[in-house]
């Protein structure tokens, strides 16, 4: 029986077996930033690489106890901690990693996935459709009022403007009619 035992993905094997190969596999992700795996696998071990670089952004020497302990190796520890120093995850606070599906693998049909560490900088959160309404309706009098002023001053000046085009134009435009209008007065 399982007393007393975490809760979690037994994938398949025993309690020691696991818990190895979830270490391999933190392990590898850590060194190589990508590994190719089952779904099964890479969903069990998100927990893991979340945790370990959490520790990595506290900096402080317990942590990196925490997590020499939880990899059982130094050199990739500090490498990760070395990566948060740098900022390579400073404006995360979670989703440390991606899984892309691949498809079936062929000899036992068992789905496999690429699970990374991402690496792109968050985006900040575009506003809603109903925010930008309410936003707009509640700038809307403000701004028609400087549009409509703007609007008068630019229907002012263009008028002005095109007021000596619109003379060259019309110099110019009775003495192309003129021959149009004789012809059909001869006719």
């Amino acid at each position: 029986m399982r007393h007393q035992k975490k809760h979690g993905l037994k994938l398949g094997t025993d309690a020691a077996h696991t818990r190895a190969m979830k270490r391999s596999l933190v392990c590898s992700l850590f060194l190589n930033d990508r590994i190719k795996t089952t779904e099964t696998r890479a969903k069990a071990i998100r927990g893991d690489v979340d945790r370990v670089i959490t520790w990595a952004k506290r900096g402080d020497l317990h942590s990196r106890r925490l997590a020499i302990a939880k990899l059982n190796d130094k050199e990739i520890v500090r490498e990760v901690f070395e990566k948060v120093q740098q900022g390579m995850w400073s404006d995360r606070t979670c989703g440390f990693t991606r899984i892309y599906k691949l498809g079936p693998r062929r000899g036992d049909n068992s789905p496999m996935v690429i699970m990374e560490l991402v690496t792109e900088p968050v985006q900040p959160k575009k506003k809603g459709a109903k925010d930008e309404k309410a936003a707009a309706s509640e700038v809307k009098p403000v701004e028609a009022e400087a549009e409509e002023k703007a609007d008068g001053e630019s229907a002012a000046a263009a008028e002005t403007a095109a007021a000596p085009e619109a003379d060259a134009k019309a110099e110019t435009a009775p003495a192309e009619e003129a021959p149009a209008s004789e012809e059909p007065a001869k006719a």
